[in-house]
This record gives C-alpha cells, structure tokens and sequence, in this order.
C-alpha cells in the first residue's frame, strides 16, 4: 500500500546515508531473533517513499506493476534482501579490517552495472546532476539509489566513517559525522539511551 501523507513512517533513517539506511531495514539483526521489514514489495515501495527516492506516483505506478506480474514482484523483493545483505556485509567487513567475499562483491556489481543503465545526467538548478531515465515501471527501480549511494560511499574517503551500532542486538550501520568521530550508537535515543540504562542499572546493583 502507497504512503499517504497521514501515514506514520514505518522505517527509521539514522544512518546518515541512504544504502546504510536500506542495510538497516531488519530490527535486532544481530540479535537471536532479527525483525525483517521488508515483508512485502509494498513495504519495499514504502520505505522507498520514504527515503525519497519515489514520489508518490512513482510508488502508485509500481503498485499497481506489482498486482499485475505478482511472481515479478515476489522476486525483486528478494533481490532486494539479497542485495541488502551482500552491501551489509561489504561495510562491516571493512568495519573489522577483513577482505569482502567475492560472491557479495559480483552481486553488488551485478545490480551496480543494472543500475548504471537507467542512469543520466540532468541540468539540474545548480549545474549538472545524476539522475534516472524515465522507466517508471521497473519494479527494481527503489533499488537504483540505493545501488549508486553504496557505490559511492565505498569509493569515498567515508568509507573510515562507517561504524557498527555498538549495541550487542542491534547490528545497524551508521556514517559517524560526529565532530571528534566518537559516535557509538545508531541512535542515542533508542540504542544510546538503553545502553546508558542499563549500565546505570548494573552499577547501582553493584553499589547495593
């Protein structure tokens, strides 16, 4: 179901950069019992919706793509899954200082040379500008951005920035943009605030 308006948004967008974003689209991933949220392509439609990467119309016209070639639907769904993983563990094996495999690298390559292909340059307010060719109804296009944002993002020199939640559950990506490159958590008021919880709550059981 497309977004309205009213709607509250189902996803968060902590990680300061779109494909970590996507990466982070699973709750307690590292945890025994990892929440999934793109349970449907009409969830994968939101949270493109809500990363601005489609409008509103843009969301409408791959719905109703959706209905009418389900088995199509059904699959770039789990591209989109596959996808997700094979760039999460691109970041964190440069998170631990270990080489990527190469199966996630030729799958990310494999949906980076797709997307490529629908790319353009556009006049934009301010100069030039990337953009996508008008194919609305390709059912793979939320993954477009996504491909490109990572692509960029590990050819960058923020690349060192890309941290792991520090939480035990958790497992979320993050671009650390803070001043002294100290930041710990994806968000200080979910995993932040209960890491300090529970810290403060182990330190009065020993005072008592």
């Amino acid at each position: 179901m497309v977004e309205t308006e009213t709607q509250q948004p189902i996803f968060e967008f902590s990680g300061k950069n779109m494909s970590l974003d996507f990466c982070n689209t699973i709750h307690d991933r590292t945890s025994s019992s990892p929440r999934e949220l793109l349970t449907s392509y009409d969830n994968l439609l939101l949270w493109g919706q809500e990363a601005h990467i489609l409008s509103e119309e843009e969301a409408k016209l791959l719905e109703e793509e959706a209905r009418h070639h389900k088995e199509e639907a059904a699959a770039t769904l789990q591209q989109a899954i596959e996808l997700r993983e094979a760039i999460y563990r691109l970041f964190d094996t440069m998170t631990q200082g270990t080489s990527p495999a190469e199966s996630d690298l030729e799958t990310f390559n494999s949906a980076l040379s797709h997307a490529m292909i629908h790319s353009c340059v556009e006049a934009g307010p301010y100069g030039f500008e990337w953009g996508w060719q008008p194919e609305k109804r390709n059912l793979d296009r939320p993954l477009w951005a996504v491909v490109r944002a990572a692509a960029d993002l590990l050819t960058s020199e923020q690349l060192e920035d890309v941290r792991v939640c520090a939480s035990d559950t958790c497992g979320w990506l993050f671009l650390d943009t803070s001043k002294n490159h100290t930041r710990r958590w994806c968000d200080m008021k979910s995993c932040g605030n209960r890491a300090k919880a529970r810290k403060h709550y182990s330190q009065k059981k020993r005072a008592s």
